[in-house]
């Protein structure tokens, strides 16, 4: 059992939680839920160990691994996949070298009868049946086994990592998590980057496999299928129920129902008292009383009721300076890396104002193109912009590749231009950036505020070309509306890379599908696409794509 006892978390004069306790059972399946900034993330860092509380302490077993895997991670390029993959049994090849230099040791000394050789031969004891036992297993076999139900393919185990998207080197770190076998798995955002195929895979490994987890996810199909147990963490403290999350949705509202019933009754109680107070307070009859129930309201524990995320972002994109007719055309455009073909021969143009949506199994070359057009890499073929075509890119890990040492405002302060510098303040408070977040560094934000933080970038210049690349990733369900909303009114050319159905419903009138080393224009909005492939969702055709 792994205990969280008393976990305090302050910084600049603002308290995250405070004072809370629970404990992490074998086989607990936990979801940790709250809005946007409630320290959900923060909690998991500081059960992970990468993160000290102001006070308070997690407790756990000796021997017990803690593997986290954070939203954001970079990862080295200096491995092929598999031999990245095999790191996660790097303790046991340091195991190895440790029991060889004692053994070296053992045979240069001299001093047989002393206590020290007795330790040292008592230590290659010791070291050597651990290592035995654990050298038992096949490792090259787990690592092939992990890695394919990720979704890799053998060919895949001689490339280097390099050449793999954000959301394939995710997978290569959760490769490793799930390779070391540990007690407690923390996931933030787990499936963000994923298909269908490996999500079931996943969520049959977790169920089946899995000791102890806790997760935090958008994903409320994944977390349901998982989960037996929620976390809400709010205003300060935490909720234990110990159903999954749809359960919890519906006891939540129950809860807050019976603390707003509480609430009002006790104000009603309030003011019935005040009001004799203030009635007889200068009645020499009724100082006693009077007394009494001032004191009596001095002592009354106030009835809180819980906080409903009730922020709004307002986001509206700049109008688009006009561009010409035909922002973007590729001829003849086809991507390598090495010997593995990522699509070839693709040949499109796309219109000013039209919205795309590009769509497909991960891996198929959708980010590749989008890092193609912002002339991140090399490619075969020819890709012209258009006269005045002016981009605005959001990144699949955009969020990540902030200054984490920066504040909230200087993120925003370093990068603006001209007369929007004076309404810094006012563009912060449109995305639900306070007066008291100004002044956060990037590295205390969750993940949800990153984003935001990171979208601000795309509205401080006009453009007319929008490219954006997953841009729902650690978003709430509310805040992907929103965003959905504004870029329906924006008047510019739109690329859209996601996997997100809901999202991209209203929003694409041309559907390009990525798969088969080929890219195949589909006109129609996404609704029609699937119709068309005769499928019910786009996770249906991540899953069929080969």
């Amino acid at each position: 059992m792994i205990s969280v006892d008393g976990l305090t978390v302050e910084f600049g004069g603002t308290t995250l939680f405070k004072d809370i306790s629970f404990a992490i059972n074998d086989k607990d399946r936990i979801a940790l839920m709250g809005k946007n900034g409630a320290g959900k993330s923060t909690l998991l860092k500081i059960i992970a160990g990468n993160k000290t509380p102001t006070r308070g302490k997690v407790s756990a077993p000796k021997d017990a691994v803690i593997a986290y895997l954070p939203q954001h991670l970079l990862t080295t390029d200096s491995r092929t996949v598999f031999e990245e993959a095999a790191q996660a049994f790097a303790h046991i090849q340091e195991m190895e070298r440790e029991i060889a230099a004692l053994n070296e040791q053992l045979t240069t000394r001299t001093d047989y009868e002393s206590a020290g050789y007795y330790d040292l031969i008592e230590q290659v004891s010791a070291l050597s049946e651990k290592f035995y036992s654990m050298a038992e297993t096949n490792y090259d076999a787990e690592v092939e086994k992990i890695l394919m139900g990720l979704g890799f393919v053998r060919e895949d185990f001689t490339r280097p990592t390099s050449e793999f998207s954000g959301g394939w080197r995710m997978r290569l770190e959760l490769a490793k998590i799930l390779l070391q076998k540990p007690d407690l798995i923390l996931l933030d955002e787990p499936t963000n980057h994923m298909d269908i195929e490996s999500i079931q895979w996943f969520e049959d490994f977790l169920i089946n496999s899995a000791k102890a987890v806790i997760v935090i996810s958008h994903d409320r199909a994944f977390v349901d299928n998982i989960t037996t147990r929620t976390i809400e963490v709010t205003m300060g403290r935490i909720y234990d129920y110990k159903v999954n999350y749809s359960t919890y949705l519906g006891l939540r509202k129950e809860r807050r129902e019976q603390q707003q019933k509480q609430f009002d009754e006790q104000q009603k109680f309030i003011g019935e008292n005040q009001d004799f107070i203030e009635r007889f307070k200068g009645t020499y009859s009724k100082t006693n009383q009077v007394q009494s129930r001032v004191k009596m309201l001095e002592k009354l524990t106030l009835v809180e009721i819980d906080e409903e995320d009730t922020s709004a972002l307002r986001l509206r994109f700049p109008p688009s300076p006009r561009s010409g007719s035909y922002p973007l055309i590729v001829e003849g455009l086809s991507k390598c890396y090495g010997d593995h073909l990522v699509f070839a021969n693709a040949s499109f143009g796309i219109e000013r104002g039209e919205r795309v949506a590009f769509v497909g199994k991960n891996g198929e070359g959708k980010s590749t193109l989008v890092k193609s057009i912002m002339g991140e890499q090399g490619f075969t073929g020819k890709l012209t912009l258009g006269h005045n075509t002016m981009i605005g890119y959001f990144a699949q890990n955009e969020a990540s590749l902030l200054n984490e040492e920066l504040t909230v405002f200087q993120t925003i302060d370093d990068v603006a231009k001209g007369d929007i510098r004076a309404k810094i303040k006012d563009l912060l408070g449109a995305f639900m950036f306070g007066g008291d977040d100004w002044t956060k560094k990037v590295k205390v934000l969750s993940g949800g505020e990153r984003t935001r933080l990171a979208m601000i970038k795309l509205l401080l210049e006009p453009v007319n070309l929008l490219i954006l690349d997953e841009p729902t990733n650690h978003l709430d369900l509310k805040t992907k509306d929103i965003l959905k909303s504004a870029l329906q009114n924006y008047d510019g050319t739109l690329i859209l890379v996601s996997h997100d159905r809901d999202f991209l419903d209203g929003l694409a009138d041309k559907v390009f599908e990525f798969g088969n080393k080929q890219i195949r224009q589909h006109l129609g909005d996404i609704q029609s696409f699937l119709a068309r492939k005769k499928l019910d969702t786009l996770r249906e055709l991540e899953r069929n794509v080969r």
